[in-house]
């Protein structure tokens, strides 16, 4: 029979070893609640002259991906995005009948959590 003897040291090791392992796994799900919880929102109305302007198409695209969200502004012009991811870029411009908007940046340095942009169809 073969008897296991583990010295002072390599028991110390090991329960470095452990000790960090059990660190990770306890602090790896709170990281991640932290990005899923740092979300934000981007609001405002579509605008044709001093007119809001119903049914226009709202995008916001994500600069991360490329992934393209829109929207159809509802009667009084208002359009909403929500869940934004707060350390991703986007862009965000609005089209109606072949005419379009500027292209407003949203910076992932802007730390609000609600914007509010106005877009103006040329």
């Amino acid at each position: 029979m073969k008897q296991f003897f583990c010295s002072p040291a390599r028991l110390k090791r090991g329960q470095v070893a452990v000790f960090a392992l059990t660190a990770i796994c306890l602090l790896a799900p709170a990281a991640g609640r932290a990005q899923s919880n740092a979300v934000r929102s981007v609001e405002g109305k579509v605008y044709e002259a001093s007119a809001p302007l119903n049914s226009a198409v709202v995008y916001l695209q994500d600069s991360k991906t490329n992934n393209v969200k829109s929207f159809i502004s509802t009667q009084d012009g208002s359009y909403r995005f929500g869940q934004l991811s707060s350390d991703i870029d986007y862009e965000l411009w609005a089209e109606y009948k072949g005419k379009k908007s500027d292209k407003k940046t949203i910076s992932s340095f802007n730390s609000k959590k609600q914007l509010f942009i106005d877009l103006h169809i040329k």
